[in-house]
């Protein structure tokens, strides 16, 4: 808790990482964990009132057919949950690489990982090069 305090007197509201900075500096790295922090408490938010919003809806709906919209409906919704569960599973390993001094490095080449990709996607494990690699050597695996 102390360390977020000490944070917010040095990191201004507006502030955004550049490239002209050492990269990942006190201040980037603390910009990097406010914007995973507030993602991960918008996904338990949202997860929460779509939680309470099933609990609240009648199980009991006479008509066959608004029955199996009302299933699907949920359906949906519980496949939307799973994904912001692993998203909120990636975002809690960012903020561990974070706190080991890992975040913003590539983890197939151990090169910085670009501001721009990073604030695109904070959770990224791999600059764009390496990610384009990784996934066309998917493909080809796929294709065979």
């Amino acid at each position: 808790m102390g360390s977020t305090m000490k944070a917010e007197s040095f990191l201004p509201d507006d502030y955004t990482p550049v490239e002209s900075e050492p990269f990942m500096n006190e201040r980037q790295l603390e910009y990097f964990r406010r914007k995973l922090l507030d993602w991960k408490a918008d996904i338990l938010e949202n997860s929460s009132d779509t939680v309470a919003g099933m609990k609240d809806q009648t199980r009991n709906i006479p008509d066959v057919a608004d029955r199996a919209s009302e299933e699907t409906d949920r359906a949906l919704e519980l496949r939307t949950r799973d994904r912001e569960r692993k998203l909120v599973a990636k975002i809690d390993a960012a903020l561990r690489r974070i706190d080991e001094g890992e975040y913003g490095y590539c983890e197939m080449t151990g090169e910085p990982i670009s501001l721009k990709r990073l604030d695109a996607r904070p959770i990224a494990t791999m600059s764009l090069e390496a990610q384009e690699r990784h996934e066309r050597r998917e493909k080809v695996h796929r294709d065979d």
